[in-house]
């Protein structure tokens, strides 16, 4: 009891942690299908996958203090807390995660790009510019392809290719030139047979010039920004992403239209090579997956880094964007940074998205936070009248063995809450309302186990045994009861928890918990102090209100030993 008391206040976690139906929230129950013929792929390997997938997912909601945990074979819980937008959240966690390849195009630090310095001849162009508003998107074009003008000639006069102002160009290059689409789709073979002037199509003129100021200003630090651009990213459209590099820090890309996508990719997994002593991951595709992949692979071994890569985008965003050396088909190799975690956890990311694993929302419950307020005094008030009706029946029946009754029950209730405490932050554990359901039930089992040793004292007083033999004789007796009903008890709880899902596991859990804690009360605390009891003149001497009476339980008299005489014969008397 001390122990476990210190660690609550040492540790902070002085209360349970609530879960959603008393402090409010969401909670989604999600199921996991496959496609007939395919059905093992729900396995506890893909099931991790979608945990981390749909955690991510949630976490980029901006929401603290979610859960998501599988429960049995086929089923994923998100508990998402009070103040998120719960149609968002389950928009979020119930679609299957998007997985494309797609080709980079430029690729700057996370940060927000600065513009690129204009020249002189620029300059006065600009100020010319600005007396001349008409035709807007025909002046862009001219400025822009000008820039570009001046930006190779400022290049070669020494500037550094990584200083911001070469970034800023490096992004007008590669939207503006006309070969900067090396994916060679059909689009990207028309326009580079007869290249049209960005001011001939003023909305494409338009569409490049928001995207090169969201690359400009986006700032892949921001979580915020980040998850504006899953939301945004479609797989037909040039799009702007983030990810992160092999030394963990953001960079921002501009990427092409998606050329394969995860339903294409038959397999992934990170593995060893022995040979080479390294992680890598390797991915085999499908036959149509196959044809795809060569033709980009084709087109992009032959550019110059960065459009030499592609980038393996995952719900928007870039978890990898390695360099293609080679013309591949059917199976591919990426190597690098990698070690093992990492390595597998990409090959996990690739194989998911090849799945045939979809969810469906098997229930969702919102409630809100003054409805758990609400379920919370009740249920504590639940508790206190079931806690009030044990007391009240063991002072009526027991009389002063309530008094150790009591103490065992503060002492396991004690035990109970400082571990439920400590299990929060620890293990996850919340406290919902058929966990408490579950306290209020363990009050019973606890008494159960009082009463079972009280009445076998009583049998030995009974039987004419004094109070401090019959605690030891009834002990051996009541252990051997106590221990068969914990254990249905525990038993019980048990299959509950590995058979159920949702709330009802928080029932199972607290009633296995204070199952346990009961042999330890009882052991460990009942026991010894009913032996210091028996010493005490209140209880061994029978007093009425002791609740051992003698008289009042029907004793028998006490046990003695008879006297017996016996005959002894004598000589007889000489005539």
């Amino acid at each position: 009891m001390v122990a476990l008391t210190g660690g609550m206040f040492a540790t902070g976690d002085t209360t349970p942690r609530l879960g959603i139906d008393l402090a409010g929230g969401t909670t989604i129950t999600l199921k996991a299908k496959a496609e007939p013929g395919k059905e093992s792929a729900v396995n506890e390997t893909n099931m991790n996958t979608a945990v981390g997938i749909i955690e991510r997912r949630v976490n980029g909601l901006g929401v603290s203090e979610a859960e998501v945990q599988t429960q049995g074979r086929e089923h994923i819980i998100v508990n998402i807390p009070k103040g998120t937008d719960s149609e968002q959240a389950r928009k979020q966690v119930g679609t299957t995660a998007q997985l494309y390849f797609r080709p980079v195009l430029t690729v700057a630090a996370g940060g927000v790009t600065p513009e690129p310095k204009p020249s002189a001849s620029e300059s006065g162009k600009g100020a010319s510019d600005k007396d001349a508003k008409s035709d807007k998107d025909t002046e862009k074009a001219t400025d822009g392809k000008k820039a570009d003008d001046a930006d190779k000639a400022s290049s070669s006069a020494g500037e550094p290719s990584d200083s911001p102002t070469t970034q800023g160009r490096a992004v007008t290059e590669a939207l503006r030139a006309p070969a900067a689409d090396p994916t060679g789709s059909p689009k990207a073979a028309e326009s580079s047979k007869a290249p049209e002037s960005p001011a001939a199509d003023p909305a494409a003129s338009a569409e490049m010039t928001a995207l090169e100021k969201q690359f400009t200003a986006l700032n892949c630090q921001d979580e915020k920004a980040r998850t504006a651009l899953s939301d945004t990213t479609r797989p037909e459209k040039t799009a702007v992403a983030c990810g992160k590099n092999s030394a963990g820090q953001w960079e921002k890309y501009i990427l092409g239209p998606a050329e394969v996508d995860g339903k294409d990719v038959d397999d992934a997994k990170g593995q060893l090579d022995q040979q080479r002593g390294m992680w890598i991951v390797t991915m085999d595709f499908t036959s149509s997956g196959a044809k795809k992949f060569q033709k980009i692979t084709s087109k992009l071994s032959q550019q110059q880094s960065p459009q030499n890569q592609f980038a393996i985008v995952l719900d928007g965003e870039v978890m990898s964007a390695p360099q293609v050396n080679q013309t591949l088909s059917a199976n591919a190799e990426i190597s690098g940074n990698f070690n093992q975690d990492s390595a597998q956890e990409l090959g996990n990311m690739l194989s998911y998205g090849a799945l045939p694993l979809t969810f469906s929302e098997e229930s969702v419950t919102t409630v809100s936070a003054a409805l758990g307020d609400e379920q919370l005094k009740a249920g504590l008030i639940a508790g206190a009248i079931g806690l009030a009706l044990v007391v009240i029946y063991l002072v009526v029946y027991y009389r002063g063995l309530a008094l150790i009754a009591l103490l065992s029950l503060l002492a396991s209730a004690l035990l109970t809450y400082a571990l439920m405490s400590l299990l929060g932050p620890a293990i996850g554990f919340a406290l919902n309302l058929p966990a408490v359901c579950g306290a209020i039930v363990a009050i019973g089992i606890t008494a159960d186990s009082f009463i079972v040793y009280f009445e076998r004292v009583r049998d030995e007083i009974r039987e004419g045994r004094t109070l401090r033999p019959a605690v030891e004789r009834a002990w051996p007796r009541a252990r051997r009861t106590i221990l068969v009903s914990d254990f249905v008890s525990f038993l019980a709880a048990a299959v509950l928890f590995v058979v159920t899902v949702g709330k009802v596991q928080g029932f199972a859990f607290t009633l296995g918990l204070t199952t346990l804690l009961d042999v330890v009360v009882v052991f460990f605390f009942t026991k010894p102090l009913m032996t210091l009891a028996a010493r005490t003149k209140f209880f061994s001497s029978g007093r009425p209100w002791s609740g051992l009476d003698p008289q009042r339980l029907g004793a028998k008299p006490p046990l003695r030993r008879s006297r017996r005489t016996s005959a002894v014969p004598t000589a007889p008397k000489e005539a």
